[in-house]
């Protein structure tokens, strides 16, 4: 097993007024050489946008796009015709392939939203742009890791252009569980977005993260109540 530790305190920061985001890898202004990406998964940012605040259009293309809200609520609006809002408890999933614009906004003007803005690099290039969203039952997630997106079209999860997979899973302190990975040639992304963990006599706490490769599965010990996100993604 080989592994590589990023602590919550060590991310990249920038706060605009209105939008407040942690960057685990580098991303606009915040460039650390060693921080690029993990494997295909290119950006996790710890957004917290402001009530009334948010993202005007822009665009984007080869980019598989996911966000996780954690708490509020984000209104979805893209060159596509989708307009939603996702709230805690579902996921969304944007391919922008050949080319989108879309814009993300807080749905509430007294609440702010907090969520994960995570893209991973595409298998294909130049698909026509999809859009996918889903809510997500969390007693399936209760004690152990439920699967939310997918390469597979033939599963419940959303699909993604490529051999990725994301799992989240809440977690009564004291149990164990084993993490096997889905795909060899892959790596492991944990993401702690709450409590306390243990891999592998690596202690880890709220918003840190291991990138775990060359390990079939490994086994987290929970501390304290936690809630995880997996990541397991083609490492070239």
């Amino acid at each position: 097993m080989e592994k590589i530790i990023h602590r919550a305190d060590s991310r990249g920061l920038a706060d605009h007024g209105w939008l407040k985001s942690r960057h685990t890898f580098s991303f606009a202004s915040y460039h650390n050489p060693e921080r690029m990406h993990f494997g295909r998964l290119r950006v996790i940012n710890d957004d917290v946008v402001a009530p009334g605040g948010g993202f005007a259009t822009h665009g984007h293309d080869n980019m598989e796009i996911i966000s996780v809200p954690l708490s509020g609520a984000l209104q979805h609006k893209d060159s596509m015709g989708n307009v939603h809002v996702i709230r805690h408890g579902e996921i969304q999933v944007m391919s922008a392939g050949t080319g989108i614009t879309h814009s993300e906004y807080n749905a509430s003007n007294t609440e702010p939203v907090n969520f994960l803005q995570i893209w991973v690099m595409p298998k294909q290039r130049d698909i026509t742009p999809r859009y996918g969203q889903q809510v997500f039952d969390p007693l399936k997630c209760h004690n152990q890791f439920c699967l939310l997106i997918s390469p597979d079209k033939t599963t419940d999860a959303i699909w993604i252009n490529q051999d990725a997979y994301f799992s989240l899973g809440k977690f009564d302190a004291g149990q164990q569980v084993r993490y096997q990975r889905q795909r060899e040639g892959n790596g492991v992304y944990v993401f702690v977005i709450d409590g306390d963990i243990t891999i592998d006599t690596e202690s880890l706490g709220k918003r840190d993260a291991i990138g775990v490769s060359h390990a079939e599965s490994f086994d987290i010990s929970i501390t304290a109540p936690a809630q995880l996100l997996v990541i397991d993604v083609p490492l070239h």
